[in-house]
C-alpha cells in the first residue's frame, strides 16, 4: 500500500513540474515610449468658410500613431468624435469645374493663411533643391509679399499647365476622367465640404490637406527596403523579446517631424544626393495562418513602431520588447517622408518601395511539445501503473541515478511489457 501512495505522490510531483502553465502576457507592443494612444478631440478652425468643425484627432507621444494592442488584434481607444460625417470621395464634376474658374495669377487662398506658420513652405528660396528648411516661416502670408514662399499669390512659374488635360485624349479601357485645374488646386478644398482641413493633425474622421506632394526623386533613387529578421516563413518564441532587423536603400533615414502637429503638413523634400528624406517604420499584424487571404483591418495590428534614428550600415532595427502572442503574422514596413506620408517616387511602375514577410510565433520555453510526451505515454499506462507500483516508481526515477542510455533502453522495455 505504501509502495502505490508513493508512486502516485512521484507521478504527481512528476505530472506537475512537466504541464508548468506558460505565462500569457498581453502584448503592449507600442510605437516608442508611449503606452498607448490617445485620441482626443480638438476644433480646427477653417477661416475660409468661417466655421468650426469638431475632429476627431487621434494624437501620440512620439513619431507616429501608436496603440496598445492584444494578441488577438483588438483595438482599444479613448475618445469620441462629433462632427459632420464625410464620405470622402472625389469631388463632383461641378466641384472640379468651380476650382478650375479660379485666376491663376490671382487666387488668394484663406485656407493656408489658417495653417501654422511651421506647415507652411519649407525653404526660404524658390530655388531650393527640396533641403530641410533652416530657417522657419512663423508669420502669416501676405497678397502683397514679395517673397514667393510668404505670399497668397500663386507665382506663374510654378503653374502646371498639364493639369489641365483630363487624360482622355487617350482612351483606355475602363480608364477615367482626371480632374482639372488651371490653379494647381491651390482651393481644392474648398469643393469638399464640411471636410475639415488637415492641418498637421491626424484627423481620425477625414481632412482635406492643401501641403503639395513636393519633391520627387529620380528612378535611381527610388526607396526599397528588406527585412534581414523575422525571415519570410521563419518563426520566432511566443511572448519572447525580439528585434526586427531592416536594411534600407536610397532612404535618408532618422528624419521625422512632430506628429501630432506637423502630420503632412509639409511637401516630400530629397537631401543633396536626391533620397527622400523621411523615415521607416514596421507594423506586425496576426493573420489566421499563412494561407489566409482575408484582408486585414489596418486599425488592428499587433504590434508598430516608428523607427526614428539613422541606418547604420544600412540597416534599422526595431526592438519588440514584448514579443508577440503565440499565432501566424505578417510585417510590413511603412517607408515614409520627414512629415509621413507614404513616398512618392516618378513612375507609375516600378517594384514595391516596402517590403513584407510572413512568419510564426511558436510556443516557449514552459511548454515543448517534446517534453510532453514521455508524460503522455505515462498516463495512457495509468491503470496498469497503479496495479504495479514498483515499475512505475523504476519509470519515475531520475536519469541522473542511473546510465542515462539504460535509463531510456529499461523504460522503453517496461512499457512493452505492460503493453
Amino acid at each position: 500500500m505504501f509502495s502505490k501512495i508513493l508512486c502516485l505522490v512521484l507521478l504527481g510531483i512528476s505530472m506537475s513540474s512537466t504541464l508548468a502553465a506558460p505565462t500569457v502576457r498581453a502584448n503592449d507592443a507600442t510605437c516608442d515610449a508611449s503606452a498607448s494612444a490617445v485620441v482626443t478631440t480638438k476644433t480646427v478652425t477653417v477661416t475660409a468658410s468661417s466655421v468650426a468643425t469638431n475632429v476627431a484627432v487621434a494624437t501620440t507621444g512620439d513619431d507616429s500613431s501608436s496603440k496598445s494592442k492584444s494578441g488577438s488584434g483588438s483595438s482599444s481607444k479613448s475618445g469620441s468624435s462629433s462632427g459632420s460625417s464625410n464620405s470622402g470621395s472625389s469631388a463632383s464634376a461641378a466641384a472640379a469645374s468651380s476650382a478650375a474658374d479660379s485666376s491663376a495669377t490671382a487666387a488668394a487662398s484663406s485656407n493656408n493663411a489658417a495653417s501654422s506658420g511651421n506647415n507652411a513652405a519649407t525653404s526660404s528660396s524658390s530655388s531650393s533643391t527640396g533641403s530641410l528648411s533652416t530657417t522657419d516661416i512663423t508669420t502669416n502670408a501676405t497678397a502683397d509679399s514679395t517673397d514667393p514662399q510668404s505670399s497668397l499669390t500663386l507665382d506663374p512659374r510654378v503653374i502646371a499647365t498639364g493639369f489641365l488635360n483630363n487624360g482622355q485624349d487617350v482612351q483606355e479601357a475602363g480608364q477615367v476622367a482626371s480632374l482639372t485645374s488651371n490653379n494647381n488646386f491651390i482651393n481644392y478644398c474648398l469643393t469638399q465640404t464640411g471636410m475639415p482641413i488637415t492641418n498637421g493633425l491626424q484627423i481620425t474622421t477625414g481632412s482635406c490637406n492643401p501641403a503639395p506632394i513636393g519633391t520627387i526623386p529620380s528612378v535611381d533613387n527610388m526607396p526599397s527596403s528588406k527585412f534581414a529578421f523575422p525571415t519570410n516563413m521563419g518563426n520566432v518564441t511566443g511572448n519572447t523579446p525580439f528585434t526586427v532587423q531592416l536594411n534600407m536603400n536610397n532612404l535618408d533615414t532618422g528624419n521625422f517631424v512632430n506628429a501630432n502637429e506637423n502630420y503632412f503638413a509639409a511637401p516630400q523634400q530629397l537631401n543633396s544626393n536626391g533620397q527622400i528624406i523621411g523615415h521607416t517604420h514596421v507594423v506586425i499584424e496576426a493573420i489566421n495562418g499563412l494561407s489566409d487571404t482575408t484582408p486585414t483591418d489596418p486599425q488592428k495590428f499587433a504590434f508598430f513602431k516608428g523607427i526614428n534614428t539613422a541606418a547604420v550600415n544600412g540597416q534599422v532595427t526595431a526592438d519588440v520588447t514584448s514579443g508577440v502572442p503565440v499565432g501566424t503574422y505578417r510585417i510590413c514596413t511603412i517607408n515614409s517622408s520627414s512629415n509621413h506620408q507614404p513616398t512618392i517616387v516618378p513612375i507609375a511602375q516600378h517594384g514595391s518601395l516596402d517590403d513584407c514577410v510572413y512568419f510564426t510565433a511558436s510556443g516557449g520555453p514552459a511548454t515543448p511539445l517534446h517534453r510532453l510526451q514521455p508524460l503522455l505515454q505515462l498516463l495512457q499506462q495509468l491503470p496498469l501503473l497503479l496495479m504495479r507500483p514498483r515499475l512505475a516508481l523504476l519509470l519515475l526515477l531520475p536519469p541522473r541515478h542511473l546510465n542515462r542510455a539504460r535509463t531510456r533502453r529499461t523504460r522503453r522495455w517496461i512499457l512493452s511489457v505492460l503493453r
